[in-house]
Formats: C-alpha cells, structure tokens, sequence
C-alpha cells in the first residue's frame, strides 16, 4: 500500500503486478485481502506493531484504509471492499475502487509493457528476471523492484530468529500463500550477486546473510544436488556449505529423476526419463503441456516394440507442471482447418490415435498420474492406460464439445466400452436394449456432450473417467512415487495386456433415438443452441455405433473410424472454427 501510494498505482495495477506474473495467484494483494477481510489485515497490523520488533516494527496502515475500516467496507463478507460485485454480475465485472476518493468505479486493466512480455515466459526463472531486469524508470519496475529487493532482505533477517535455513521460509511461503517459488528461490531466480549489487548502488539495507553467501564465493541460495532425493541443496549459513534438501520418503519429482538418472530421449514437447528400476517416465514440457505432434510422436516411438523404450519393463506418464495437461494444441488444429488442409487434419487424428493405441496395448504396463487441469486429449491418454494414479485435486473431463468437437482420439470408443461393461457387471448378458446400458449410456452421452469436468478424483471416478480400481494419491509430492510402485506392481503380477475387441455389441439405432430425443427437448427447452443440437447429435452417433441393429457386434477401429469422421467433418463448420477461435483468445466457451 505504501508503494502504490508513493508510485501513484491503482488497486488493479499492484494486483496485476502481485499474480500470476511473480508466480503468486491469480488472488494477488487486494482481491485476496477482500477474501480474507480487511479487518484481519487490520487486526494483524496491530498485532505485529506491538509485538514485533525488527526493521517492520513501523508498520502502518494507510488513511484511506483505516477510513474503509470505519465505514465497514470489509470485502467479501460486506458489501465490498477493494472490489465489489455487481449485483446478478459475473467475477470479471466486479468494480474497482478509487483509494484516492474511496468511490467504485468500472475496473481499469492494468497496462504495462513488462507484464505484457512475462505472460510469454513459461520458465519462472527467465519471467523474474524479464520483470526486474529493466533499468527501473518505470512505475512498474520501480515498484516491484521495490518490493522484491524489500522482501528479499527481510527474508534474509529472519534466520535464525525464525528458521535454522532458508527452504523452511520457502516451503511456508509456497504452501501458506500459494506462491510458486518462495523468497530465496525469486531471489535466486534474479541473481542474488547482481541484486545484492543493485541494493548497494541504490543505497538499501543488505541483510548480512547475502553477504554471507556471497563472501563464502557461492552464488546462489541453492545448487542443483544428483545425489540427494529432492535433486536440490540448500547453502547451509551456520556451516557456509551447501546441504541437501530433506525430504520425507516418498517425495519425488521429475526435475529429481532427471539429475540422477538422466534423459533418454527428448524433443521440443516431451523427454524420456529414467526412474530407476526398469521404469521409464514420459514427462511433458509444452505451454500448458498441450499436446502436439511432437509429444504424439515421442508417446509412440518409446512404447512401440524396438523403440526409445525398449529397455524399459514399464512407463509412467507424469510431470511437476500445475497442470497434467490442457488437451489438444488447438491453434494448429484450427491453422489447418481454415486452410482447409484436411489430409493434414486427418493424419493428425489417426496419429493421436496412434498413439493412445500404443498406450493401451503396449506390451509394457502404462500407468498415467494425471492431476490439476487434465482435460480432452490428456483424458483421452489416461483412459487407454493400463491403470491410472491420479492426485486427489483432479479437474478431468472431455470437454471438446466446447470448442465445438467431439473427442476424437478414442475417447468416445473408451467410454463406450465402460458403459457397456457395466452394464454387463450389473446384469450378466444384459446388452442389447437393457435398463441397465441405457442408463449407462445416457450418463456416458452426457458426461462427453455437457463436457463435465470433476472437481476432485473422487467425482472423476463418478463420471466413468476413473475406474474403481484406480488409487488416488492424497499428496501431489507422492504422485510419482506412487505411479512408478503401481506400475512395478503391475509388471510383477505378470502384466498381460488386453486384446483388441472386434465384438463389442453397439448400442445401436434404439439408444440413439433416445439420445436424440433428449436432445431436441434440451433444444426445445432453450438449454442448448441449434449447432450444439448438432454436435450433440454427433457425439450419440458415435457412442451408438451408428444407427444399427442393437448388438450388431462392431470392433474398436470401427469406432474409432466414426470418432475421427465425426472430429472431421466438426472440424469443417463455421461454427467450430469460430468456437475455438473464440477460446484461443479468452481462454472461455462460445455457445453459438
């Protein structure tokens, strides 16, 4: 608050520089202390003015927030705080307050040049250093060079007072506020030599720690570490050496498995890794980790028989990304549709069909751990997998429909089978037209055309994407561990992988009439569009093996045939196009 009111900020530009962009939530300062409530903030001022006594034994809340305070404009428990909500109004549409006048206004995007070159860095390491690497004339850069440098020296005061080494402050910054690299890791991130340097130059405090460290002639609070199980040392300012980062067993990362065992393969999407033990683990490393023709690629070269994994005895499919992955690379998808490539659009398909083929019937067990965002094609990955080991936190779902597609990389074929499956369990031979697959199928029909996605792996079991015997792992840290154990528990049972069907009964021309009568009363109800009308009734077509006798017996390429041109001929609309363009751009759904 200070630095805004020095820097003359707004609300909504000190949130935009306190976000995603340093690797904080999208919560930032302000909407977060609107969730919180200003009262505690005020609460915690107090608190720490009487008790504390270091170099923030100042601190001091501002007029205009002392003034909100007593006018009970608390946040979210009261009418507003920093933001208010419009009444019948979305999250985006809240009003913004002018701290100046204490008057809401319509919100202001924040505009600065930095922010619009970090949201293109993936790398958390390059995007500091993009943000802070300026000369400083900017508000921008003032104002978080400000903070940072601020931060980094407190940080740096508190050991011993309140921990023996900096990874505890870290890991409590991480997991208290959610950030994604703690202090002395955003220091590391923009060089703790040229900081250091740049404090001295602009005459701020340097806390005697950092010149500790550097006075020992290392330059960084950690170092990479092969031999340790967290991949990672910590410099140590009682011994002025580096030790390494302890953790509890079964703690494992990917970045771990590649300093110690190393990368077989690589391209621009995906890498091989050893996990020791006869494993290897296919990791992406795509924006977003969306796939595209080189992770498809990599996929399939490792698990085909000779291939980069031939001296594996078993994969697991996971990364430390935030998120497993959002699906398909759909702007190549959507270049090749407007340029009307459409053999380029079918060897696309029938590659990404490839390679959930090879997952399924790889002679070596695949186990896949999806977590966070695992959406479309990343769910389509996971279903072909001999078993799945997903994290409690799990946000699965087929959405394609959403961009006006249908899966089209199996997914259809693989909830398929499940339906019919239980609904053989719950009546033995009860296929064909029974009570139990159609109920079956209508839940499969809605899970793919509603684009359900689950809030948790527990709901993600409930919509067929998950099987029973599938163990959710309640720890993300344990993910890995625990997918490497399931596929070795696979190997040792003796791992035999399933046989492609060719007699699976098809639903057929019965189901579907079902199916296309609930679609036209959600159309005659208005809850769904005339072209959603359409994709629905592609999708039903799919599931149902087109409109056959009921229990005409049809293999899976077949379906697979239906799914890749039904994805086709979407793919030709105007609609569709328009439809992903739509979410390229806002990252949301058009329903036209």
């Amino acid at each position: 608050m200070r630095l805004m009111q020095e820097l003359d900020l707004t609300i909504e530009e000190v949130d935009a520089l306190t976000g995603p962009a340093l690797g904080w939530p999208r919560s930032a300062t302000f909407r977060t202390l609107d969730l919180v409530g200003l009262d505690i903030l005020g609460h915690v001022v107090r608190n720490m003015t009487e008790n504390a006594h270091d170099e923030r034994s100042d601190l001091k809340l501002p007029d205009f927030f002392r003034q909100m305070l007593e006018r009970k404009m608390l946040g979210d428990k009261t009418s507003g705080g920093f933001y208010k909500k419009q009444k019948g109004a979305g999250d985006d549409e809240r009003l913004g307050l002018d701290w100046k006048t204490l008057e809401y206004r319509p919100r202001q995007k924040a505009r600065f040049a930095s922010l619009d070159t970090a949201k293109n860095i993936d790398d958390p390491v390059a995007r500091i250093r993009a943000l802070i690497g300026g000369p400083g004339k900017n508000e921008d850069e003032q104002f978080l060079w400000s903070a940072l440098s601020d931060l980094w020296t407190y940080s740096a005061n508190r050991i011993p007072e309140i921990s023996d080494n900096v990874v505890e402050i870290d890991r409590a910054m991480r997991l208290g506020f959610n950030w994604e690299l703690g202090p002395f890791q955003l220091w590391d991130a923009a060089g703790v030599e040229a900081t250091v340097a740049r404090m001295k130059k602009d005459g701020r405090p340097v806390a005697g720690n950092a010149e500790k460290l550097l006075a020992s002639g290392k330059k960084t609070w950690y170092e990479d570490d092969p031999r340790a199980p967290s991949g990672r040392a910590y410099f140590d300012l009682t011994s002025a050496t580096y030790k390494p980062v302890a953790v509890p067993s079964g703690v494992w990362s990917v970045a771990a498995a590649k300093k110690s065992k190393g990368v077989v393969k690589k391209n621009s999407g995906a890498s091989l890794v050893d996990l020791g033990d006869g494993v290897g683990c296919i990791e992406f490393h795509s924006k977003m980790n969306t796939l595209g023709s080189d992770i498809v690629q990599l996929v399939s070269q490792t698990l085909k028989p000779g291939g980069a994994g031939e001296n594996f005895e078993a994969f697991v499919i996971a990364n430390d990304a935030p998120n497993f992955s959002v699906g398909a690379n759909l702007m190549l998808l959507l270049m090749s549709a407007q340029e009307e490539e459409w053999d380029e659009v079918d060897l696309a398909i029938r590659a990404f069909q490839g390679m959930t083929h090879a997952i399924k019937f790889s002679p070596k067990p695949v186990v896949v751990a999806p977590f966070g965002m695992t959406l479309g094609g990343g769910v389509e990955m996971s279903l072909h997998a001999a078993a799945r080991q997903p994290h409690a936190e799990l946000y699965m779902g087929l959405v394609e429909v959403g961009v006006g597609l249908l899966p089209g990389g199996g997914g259809c074929k693989e909830m398929l089978l499940r339906a019919i499956d239980s609904a053989s369990t719950i009546r033995p031979g009860g296929r064909g037209e029974s009570v139990e697959l159609m109920e079956a199928m209508k839940r499969t029909f809605e899970a793919i055309a509603m684009a359900k996605v689950s809030t948790s792996a527990y709901e993600a079991r409930s919509l067929g994407l998950l099987s029973a015997s599938d163990r959710i792992t309640m720890n993300r840290d344990r993910v890995l561990t625990d997918a490497k154990e399931r596929a070795l528990e696979l190997l040792r049972s003796g791992y035999e992988p399933p046989q492609q069907r060719t007699d699976i009964p098809a639903p057929g021309e019965n189901i579907l009439a079902a199916l296309k009568m609930g679609i036209h009363l959600m159309r005659q109800g208005e809850y769904i569009t005339e072209y959603e009308v359409k994709i629905g009734t592609k999708v039903a077509e799919v599931l149902c093996g087109g409109n056959v006798t009921p229990g005409t017996p049809v293999s899976e390429q077949y379906i697979l045939d239906l799914e890749r041109e039904g994805f086709k001929s979407l793919c030709g609309e105007k609609k569709t196009q328009e439809r992903i363009q739509y979410t390229l751009k806002s990252g949301k759904t058009l329903r036209n």
